[in-house]
């Protein structure tokens, strides 16, 4: 359990101690993707998709909020970018702040909560909506420095122009 850094030695859920670690600048990239079968006008996807990168912000303001153990981060600047191609949408988030602890689930909560929000205006009878592929694609700053995924889920390039 020694790996699990929100477990103790009895294996009793905790909240990580970061009072030791030093402030620095630290960024998180997440993207997923909301697949949609069933047309969507265009004036519709537009407003669904305005709606869902203010809903992906309001995500990552309210992390700690949401996810159990998670700490509230002080001054976190968050991006939420959206587009539409045929059948899917592709939601990506850049998460940034000078803490003592990363961002990485501030991205993926903005990534998720606009990733619903697409889900909530356009479910219908007729549509089946899936939400896929929620990964961490890069993060920086802290003691363990750069990590990159290699590869993502899908086997592409990182989303909508987000560079590390």
């Amino acid at each position: 359990m020694e790996d699990l850094t929100h477990f103790n030695a009895s294996g009793n859920a905790v909240m990580v101690d970061v009072t030791e670690k030093s402030t620095t600048d630290r960024r998180a990239i997440a993207r997923c993707r909301v697949f949609i079968s069933g047309g969507v006008p265009e004036r519709e996807m537009e407003e669904s998709l305005a709606v869902a990168r203010v809903a992906g912000l309001s995500g990552a303001k309210w992390t700690s909020r949401l996810i159990p153990l998670c700490h509230s981060l002080p001054n976190v600047a968050t991006t939420v970018t959206l587009s539409f191609e045929e059948g899917m949408v592709e939601i990506a988030a850049q998460s940034r702040t000078s803490s003592q602890t990363g961002v990485e689930m501030e991205a993926l909560t903005a990534c998720m909560v606009a990733a619903l929000s697409v889900v909530s205006s356009l479910d219908g009878p007729s549509r089946t909506l899936v939400i896929d592929a929620l990964e961490l694609l890069d993060k920086r700053g802290g003691r363990s420095g750069h990590w990159a995924r290699e590869r993502t889920a899908q086997g592409d390039e990182r989303p909508l122009g987000l560079t590390p």
